[in-house]
């Protein structure tokens, strides 16, 4: 008998005791604590489904099953799944949401700050039966300021300006409803709204490039999710941190605020972009300087067996092969390369 078995009455699977050998799924069980391994295996084998219907992924893995190396290819499978999944809506929302919590995690205890991250995407809040603010921080080891952040990855939600707003439509989330939901039902002082480049409606996109501060509303933050970029939400969250902590109860002129916090916000923004040109120069310095070494080499080494070949009058069989693999000038290179990939370490 098989180790899947199905009850056609009740629609349900059964399988049976089985054992598996792989390096890949006992790490990650390994490193999952006994009480959540049931709920993982259930969500794996699920996501897993939903990869193998994809006729896509079927077909990568028929191309590359003989040309690439068992850990490349689970890279790479790894890499699709995610990619495939991503743009399903049943499961887009919470891989978002857990993926944001990790990200803040990494970001607070690198910045050393005494925040925690606490996933509330399905609890209900302060208002009722309502779940809106997917995650919540908790500032300076519970000092009572929060940040609601609820995330969109959806194209049907568009800005939501009040100016353009019509009450007397059917109600829909919008980026300003979401916000103020959130951070009504989650008790937040500041809220923040994130939505992914590749899942994001026009409105929102012709207003906010990268981050926006929204005075009395929140801040709404674009991040790619699929490229790993999250230097949008860092930037939001610290902005955020900074008003939640120090703001008192008194009259602020917003406009003002906007004016210093979206100056604020275009400075961090070009600071983070010239970071990112610095290492593309590194890198680019790195390939000349090995492009130019290596032709050095292999001027020397040319001449070496051009000034045999004149005082010879010829090249033996060995000196063709040697000077054919040039295996003297691979071997040379290696502590050159070593020491050209260490610049600007």
């Amino acid at each position: 008998m098989g180790i899947v078995n199905l009850d056609q009455q009740s629609k349900r699977i059964q399988i049976s005791s089985f054992e598996m050998d792989s390096p890949i799924v006992f790490n990650f069980f390994d490193k999952t604590s006994s009480s959540e391994r049931d709920e993982k295996f259930h969500r794996a084998l699920y996501i897993g489904v939903l990869a193998l219907m994809e006729d896509r992924l079927s077909s990568f893995l028929s191309k590359t099953a003989n040309e690439l190396g068992t850990e490349l290819e689970s890279l790479k499978i790894i890499f699709d799944m995610k990619r495939e999944l991503f743009y399903k809506s049943s499961v887009k929302g919470v891989l978002a949401e857990e993926d944001i919590a990790d990200y803040l995690n990494e970001f607070i205890s690198k910045q050393r700050l005494g925040d925690k991250i606490e996933l509330t995407g399905d609890v209900s809040g302060k208002l009722h039966k309502n779940k809106t603010g997917d995650i919540v921080c908790h500032l300076n080891n519970d000092s009572g300021a929060k940040i609601a952040i609820e995330c969109k990855f959806d194209k049907g939600v568009r800005l939501g300006d009040i100016q353009s707003k019509d009450i007397f439509t059917k109600k829909t989330d919008t980026a300003w409803s979401q916000l103020l939901e959130a951070q009504a039902n989650r008790d937040g002082k500041v809220g923040i709204i994130v939505f992914d480049i590749s899942l994001v409606d026009n409105s929102i996109l012709s207003v906010v490039q990268d981050v926006k501060f929204l005075p009395s509303i929140g801040f709404i933050a674009i991040i790619d999710s699929q490229k790993g970029d999250y230097k949008n939400l860092s930037i939001a969250y610290m902005l955020a941190r900074d008003i939640a902590i120090n703001s008192v109860k008194i009259d602020l002129d917003h406009n003002t605020l906007k004016v210093i916090v979206n100056r604020i916000i275009k400075d961090m923004s070009d600071i983070i972009a010239i970071k990112s040109l610095v290492h593309s120069n590194i890198d680019n310095c790195r390939k000349i300087l090995s492009q130019i070494e290596k032709s050095i080499l292999l001027m020397e080494f040319n001449h070496r067996y051009l000034a045999k070949f004149l005082s010879d009058g010829q090249l033996s069989k060995e000196d063709l092969l040697d000077f054919y693999s040039g295996e003297d000038v691979k071997d040379r290179f290696r502590p050159i390369e070593k020491e050209i990939a260490s610049l600007g370490d």
